[in-house]
């Protein structure tokens, strides 16, 4: 009696545990996304952003490696290998969205060019709501999203806090100095915190995916479309092609789950193929990052010689 009595209690704590989890799961990822693109304002410099918005080379390639070669990378990845059908939907959405939040961390692991990516995440970020609601029913079947939304979330957690970073550190320097530590310290934090519920809210769909294809097929897209970025950089340095190359083999998780969620009568496994992508883009970034830094070091000692 009284070990039944314990079981509950204990039953009844971990759903206590798991019911905060998901309710603080969304604010979380806010936060994360928030304070990462704020960073990423905060260490750009105006001028030299205005001049990487002004490239038509660099406008033209994240078209192409962004809307062109992404999702034909993601329909090939599809069709070599026997995924399930959440999984294709998971993949495909995935497909459409290039450049992560977590992008500036990366860049500064990779020494790459802050300026540049200050002007690609907004340009990518654009793209995206535009080319995501009109390609995702041509690759996927049935499903339709919602431009609304995705414009919505655009603004209030990654145009606004990007803007408000770009203006503090070109008219209030001293200001954007002092505080960028706090967001910094936010920014990994959240980081982590949001790897942390990611892991306990999903980790059984995680792990009763293992042998469905599923890691394998991001880790085939990840790579190759990170590999093809960064050695056809058509004249762009060193640290924009990193920098270019991060950007396109992560993905947007807040706006691929946004619009998984705009769809009807979605299947569970294809957000649990979302969080997983999410997770592992991580993974391959940060090695892909180290690499690149590599490069960067063994670049600039070229030069000086």
């Amino acid at each position: 009696m009284a070990s039944n009595i314990e079981s509950n209690r204990k039953k009844k704590d971990m759903n206590q545990i798991l019911q905060f989890l998901e309710n603080t799961f969304e604010p979380l990822v806010f936060i994360f996304t928030v304070s990462n693109l704020a960073i990423m304002g905060l260490q750009a410099k105006m001028p030299e952003l205005i001049v990487g918005l002004k490239n038509k080379k660099a406008l033209v390639l994240i078209f192409v490696w962004g809307w062109v070669l992404g999702p034909a990378i993601g329909l090939l990845t599809a069709w070599i290998l026997p995924l399930s059908e959440p999984f294709v939907i998971g993949l495909l959405l995935c497909s459409l969205a290039p450049c992560a939040p977590f992008l500036p961390l990366m860049v500064t692991k990779a020494d790459g060019d802050m300026n540049f990516a200050s002007a690609l995440f907004p340009l990518v970020a654009i793209g995206t709501i535009i080319f995501m609601p009109l390609l995702a029913p041509f690759l996927i079947k049935g499903v339709t999203l919602s431009l609304g939304a995705l414009v919505k979330l655009f603004l209030l957690s990654m145009l606004i806090p990007l803007m408000i970073g770009l203006a503090l550190k070109h008219y209030m320097e001293t200001v954007s100095n002092k505080i960028f530590p706090l967001v910094n310290l936010i920014a990994k934090l959240s980081a982590l915190a949001t790897i942390i519920w990611s892991f306990a809210l999903y980790s059984p769909e995680m792990l009763a995916t293992v042998g469905s294809f599923g890691l394998l097929s991001m880790t085939i897209f990840m790579v190759i479309i990170g590999w093809i970025t960064y050695r056809i950089g058509f004249g762009m340095k060193q640290n924009q092609r990193s920098v270019m190359s991060l950007g396109m083999l992560t993905r947007n998780g807040a706006v691929v789950l946004l619009a998984a969620m705009t769809v009807p009568d979605l299947d569970p496994l294809v957000i649990t193929y979302i969080i997983m992508f999410i997770l592992w883009s991580f993974v391959i970034a940060a090695i892909a990052a180290r690499i690149f830094g590599k490069q960067a070091f063994k670049s600039v000692a070229q030069n000086s010689t």
